[in-house]
């Protein structure tokens, strides 16, 4: 068989590095009955090798574009256009001219053809590459196709295609291509067919667009078209657009716009049945490729083509059960402040630390709570929940509940007389806490994990990891023990109650806010108090402070030595990395790197509070919230004693202000004893995968992080380890990376937003969610990883989200924005903690508002103004 042109007929999936996508997808096409797709040939990879060998310009053109990264525009468009006149200047060899004209004799010499580049890194089911190389339409003759077969190889190297191909790490040597050319077909309509719908990702509902003419025109953006949408064999919405303008073939070749009729702009493109037709066709593709389909068509007469099928790759993946039962799942990262892709040994850590069934899907965790929304009281449980952690959450769910996605039962008498027994036991007059409480549970918590490194010096090998399964339970223990859990429920409740009072009885808002200022053992806040007191040791040491300015590397602690105040820097930093270095980013995965493990991570945010602070404004700002919020419960007080009742509610409020004094600060503390937990394991873990990459199991010590810790166990127990799997699961982790996580998401694959349901906006304020009071004006720092902050005074923090280990930077900033978040989560009880004025939840936070615009933050009515 001749490797340089192939028919359609001759490919299937097996030939994509020597047709390309694209090429493939016609093959497989070719091959499904009931599918009509235009007759065609591919011009392989093996002819572009063939073509393009032995040309020394090329080469090194090549080259020095493979040294150009996405910022050097300039260079890139003008290298990629060097190459592209080198590949269209190259004669095709006789060989592959031969071939093409064979082709074509037989297809028909005076037909109109598609000519279209096929790239090897196009259509696959992780990166579409759509668009990024050209097509011409209604191509005749055979120099006229051999010409724009040049061309089509020549587009490789578009600025587009090669700037795409550096985002999505594609070498430019090892991607090919292949040129499909394809009979082509004169329509009166074409279009394209989703088999799920693109916006919702509902895998039940087809999405099709559809106009007058070529599907150019529809592509190009040059018309609206119509939308029809179809479920269950049934048209289940249409739009109707005005079509202006359709593209059409010329008789001696080559494409004319052309105005449509004024009678026939309005029309409907495809009559219902011909919709129901296409749709028909589109779930057969779908089926033979086994994934949703992006698929172009068009329309001859009252026949139907299908020119080409790709795979949908923008949609999130639906979390796998082996059931055909209805599904609401509900992302655990929007809940958990950390919405990245969780490695395997942090996501099976994360599986064993919960109770319950959790889900998997593009590198998150889903909770299914389907089985709640079936009961009355599950229902209410659930929102109540949900509005104190993620509002959005809440509304969605809402969506789903009045659509009737999943049905409500009665609750069972049983059940509901045990709800009531629990819940009349929930309304007795609460036990008084003790505040000595706290400190007797950060003390066991401390033991605790004094202990545990203490005995697992002794483990090594499979013991290690079966010491570590063991210790979870220990973890869990702690994690969800009763009385630590009444501690701060009690201090949230409080909030809420005093929230809710003090509105109802002064028309004050968020008091409770204030009140929660720089309240004892809060070991979040201590945190970034704690790293002004190590700015404060450096500052008098301006060499010190210099040499700090120039690091690179974590070595940093070694060198510092050198200068004079270098060893008060040095047992600064290491005293505060003995305390907090087990913090990172996104520290509930344990793969992700701790403060400890680079410590340089500390070093902009010390520069910044040196340069932003007087000494000792850790002390002052501490004492200045502490006064405030005394001051705030004297004014309340005492305006409560001026009501009917008014000593009676003083008492109450009284209560439920040392309540919150008392307890608040402990709600960040079962969090702190986890991740302390989580990084004597990792040490010692690292410890064996050192050995592992010794024995030459595996290559780096980061090869652990891509297993499970039940696969670790094996690979420890046997020494042995197929590294296929490490390659498959980096690959899979860099595709997870890209995807957004849905907040809620059915079994249907469709995506449910939330939407804040607000009146009298002030107009073009971004709405959100009010988790700490006052408003402030100020520079926008948009920033989305912790590493690339650097902050002046007075800035306003808008990022995605926050965990624990951003707490040092909110000793710099006045004010926070966040796209995730609820009134519980750690950056609303920082930023109260602080008095910074926040605003959470707010969607899409981060491309809405751009990185230096002036914006006022109101954290009491929760919404942002750009100014």
């Amino acid at each position: 068989m001749n490797s340089y042109v192939l028919s359609f007929q001759e490919i299937d999936k097996t030939k994509i590095s020597m047709v390309g996508g694209k090429g493939a997808n016609l093959g497989e096409l070719s091959r499904i009955t009931e599918i009509l797709v235009p007759e065609g040939f591919c011009v392989t990879t093996e002819a572009y090798k063939k073509i393009t060998e032995n040309n020394e310009e090329l080469k090194g053109l090549l080259d020095e574009l493979s040294h150009f990264g996405v910022e050097d525009i300039e260079k890139i468009r003008e290298i990629s256009s060097e190459i592209r006149k080198v590949i269209e200047g190259i004669t095709i060899p006789e060989v592959i001219n031969e071939e093409i004209a064979r082709f074509i004799l037989r297809l028909g010499e005076k037909d109109s053809y598609a000519v279209r580049s096929s790239a090897t890194a196009e259509d696959l089911p992780t990166a579409s590459f759509a668009g990024q190389q050209d097509t011409y339409l209604n191509i005749i003759g055979k120099e006229s196709i051999l010409k724009h077969i040049r061309k089509c190889l020549a587009s490789l190297f578009t600025e587009r295609a090669v700037i795409y191909r550096i985002q999505n790490e594609f070498d430019h040597n090892k991607v090919h291509l292949s040129v499909v050319v394809q009979k082509m077909v004169f329509p009166k309509a074409a279009g394209i067919l989703f088999t799920a719908d693109p916006v919702t990702c509902n895998r039940k509902v087809v999405s099709i667009d559809a106009s007058f003419g070529l599907g150019e025109a529809l592509v190009s953006g040059l018309v609206n078209a119509d939308n029809y949408r179809v479920r269950n064999d049934k048209i289940v919405d249409k739009k109707i657009s005005t079509k202006k303008l359709g593209i059409y073939s010329l008789k001696d070749g080559g494409t004319e716009k052309l105005a449509i009729e004024p009678e026939m702009q309005n029309s409907q493109v495809l009559t219902d049945e011909q919709i129901l037709r296409l749709t028909h066709m589109g779930r057969k593709i779908e089926e033979h490729f086994g994934c949703p389909q992006d698929i172009e068509w068009c329309l001859d007469h009252d026949t139907f083509y299908i020119v080409q099928s790709r795979p949908i790759t923008t949609l999130y993946p639906i979390p796998e059960t082996n059931d055909e039962k209805k599904h609401v799942y509900l992302s655990v990262g929007h809940q958990q402040m950390m919405t990245d892709p969780l490695k395997p040994l942090g996501m099976s850590l994360k599986e064993l630390i919960s109770f319950g069934r959790w889900f998997k899907a593009g590198g998150r965790l889903f909770v299914d709570v389907a089985p709640m929304l079936a009961s009355p009281d599950g229902r209410k449980n659930l929102l109540n929940n949900m509005k104190q952690l993620e509002p959005l959450t809440e509304d969605a769910i809402m969506t789903i509940i009045e659509r009737d996605f999943i049905k409500c039962l009665p609750n069972d008498k049983e059940e509901q007389s045990d709800i009531k027994s629990k819940s009349a036991a929930g309304s007795e007059p609460q036990k008084e806490l003790d505040p000595t409480i706290v400190s007797e549970l950060i003390k066991k918590s401390q033991s605790s994990i004094e202990e545990l490194k203490q005995k697992i010096q002794t483990k090594s090998g499979v013991d290690l990891i079966d010491f570590i399964l063991e210790d979870i339970n220990e973890l869990k223990r702690i994690l969800f023990d009763p009385q630590s859990t009444a501690v701060f429920m009690s201090a949230i409740n409080a909030s809420l109650w005093t929230n809710e009072k003090m509105n109802e009885w002064l028309g004050e808002k968020n008091a409770a806010d204030i009140i929660s200022q720089s309240v004892p053992n809060n070991i979040t806040s201590e945190m970034g108090l704690e790293l002004m007191d190590v700015a404060d040791v450096i500052r008098p040491y301006p060499e010190i402070v210099d040499f700090l300015q120039h690091v690179k590397d974590d070595n940093f602690l070694e060198e510092v030595i050198k200068f004079y105040g270098g060893k008060e820097t040095r047992d600064a930093i290491l005293s505060y990395l003995r305390k907090f270095g087990m913090r990172c980013s996104g520290e509930i995965d344990i793969t992700r790197t701790r403060f400890s493990e680079k410590p340089i991570t500390l070093v902009p945010m010390i520069l910044s509070n040196i340069k932003n602070f007087e000494p000792s404004a850790g002390k002052m700002k501490f004492e200045q919230g502490r006064q405030e919020a005394l001051n705030k419960e004297q004014e309340l007080l005492s305006r409560l004693r001026e009501l009917p009742d008014g000593e009676q509610k003083a008492k109450e409020t009284k209560r439920n202000i040392d309540l919150i004094r008392n307890f608040i600060g402990y709600r960040e503390y079962p969090k702190y004893g986890m991740i302390s937990r989580y990084f004597v394991y990792k040490q010692a873990l690292m410890k064996e995968a050192k050995r592992l990459v010794q024995d030459g199991v595996i290559h780096e010590k980061e090869d652990i992080y891509y297993l499970t810790l039940e696969e670790l166990r094996e690979v420890v127990h046997t020494n042995k380890l197929d590294y296929d799997i490490i390659i498959k699961r980096k690959d899979e982790h860099k595709l997870n990376e890209k995807l957004t996580p849905p907040r809620v998401m059915t079994s249907d694959g469709e995506i449910i937003t939330g939407k804040y349901k607000r009146e009298n906006l002030p107009a073009g304020a971004i709405a959100g969610l009010a988790v700490s009071s006052g408003v402030i004006e100020g520079r926008a720092r948009v920033i989305l990883n912790m590493e690339d902050a650097v902050l002046e005074a007075g800035d306003i923090l808008v990022t995605s989200f926050t965990d624990p280990s951003w707490t040092p930077l909110f000793v710099s900033i006045k004010g926070l924005v966040t796209e995730i978040g609820g009134l519980m989560t750690h950056g609303a009880v920082i930023a109260r903690e602080y008095g910074l004025p926040a605003v959470v939840g707010v969607e899409n936070a981060t491309k809405l508002i751009k990185d230096g615009q002036r914006i006022r933050v109101n954290g009491t009515e929760g919404y942002i103004e750009i100014l």
